[in-house]
């Protein structure tokens, strides 16, 4: 099969087209990665070129070992991705021990994978371990609302996440389990990974102050379903504070009665 023609490489380009339409993606903003099924790999792999040398992904994750990844590219625009796939994506080996990397397709005029590969690459390996190989897709975008956030509210996952919550009736149902918040970090480097891979062992929602949001879900859609509604949420917010602030909202008692109408948990330290 061409590897174009794979359902989940279409489903990876449009999510990036929708992402850049949204208006979270200028120039060469944000970043997703999808972690390929064995049996979807089995159907491409014809198509991969494995004589390109590994390199270091600078974090280790073992329980990757083998497995491959379609990203985006360094440097690369997500308006580009729905133009010219094979110059802007990339799919990716991780090598026995899950330390190297090597680009098996894409990227075609050269280039190497998002700058953020250690962040996604770690908090891949913490929510397969914590969803039982369910998780496989992590989205960063700048989504601008979120980012207005962290210039006003307190960065405190209780706080975020009461705040989003109280913006709309379906968003305990979507993100029942709350946000995280990592105060602002150079972003790239083994640091912020390792911050927000803690965030994720709580969370599918990791907010980075001043920079954007990180979500991980079991497909495209749903990952993108829940940025969405995140930063719906947020632009809410943005707008009610702009009016002069809330005069009524949703009640600690009521959100108990929607968690048992809607069949979810939600974390007592946020209903307080």
């Amino acid at each position: 099969m061409n590897i174009l023609d794979a359902e989940f490489v279409k489903g990876f380009i449009r999510l990036t087209d929708d992402a850049f339409r949204q208006g979270w993606h200028e120039r060469n903003g944000g970043n997703l990665s999808y972690r390929i099924r064995p049996e979807e790999a089995a159907q491409i792999n014809e198509n991969f070129d494995g004589t390109k040398p590994f390199v270091e992904i600078g974090a280790r994750v073992p329980q990757l070992a083998g497995e491959y990844f379609l990203v985006t590219g360094s440097g690369k625009y997500f308006r580009n991705v729905v133009l010219a796939p094979e110059d802007n994506i990339a799919i990716i080996e991780i090598d026995g021990k899950g330390e190297n990397y090597r680009i098996v397709w894409g990227l075609a005029h050269g280039g190497r994978p998002t700058s953020e590969l250690p962040s996604h690459l770690m908090n891949h390996e913490v929510k397969k371990i914590a969803t039982n190989d369910r998780h496989r897709v992590i989205l960063h975008s700048h989504t601008v609302n979120v980012i207005a956030l962290t210039f006003i509210l307190p960065l405190e996952d209780r706080v975020f996440t009461r705040e989003l919550w109280e913006m709309a009736t379906e968003c305990p149902v979507v993100f029942p389990d709350g946000v995280g918040v990592v105060h602002w970090m150079v972003p790239g480097g083994r640091e912020i990974a390792v911050e927000t891979s803690e965030m994720m062992k709580k969370y599918n929602v990791a907010i980075w102050a001043h920079h954007g949001t990180f979500c991980s879900g079991t497909d495209l859609d749903e990952t993108f379903g829940l940025m969405h509604t995140v930063e719906k949420s947020a632009e809410i917010l943005v707008k009610v504070l702009s009016m002069g602030g809330k005069r009524q909202t949703i009640q600690s008692g009521e959100f108990r009665e929607l968690a048992k109408a809607f069949n979810v948990t939600l974390p007592e330290k946020f209903l307080k």
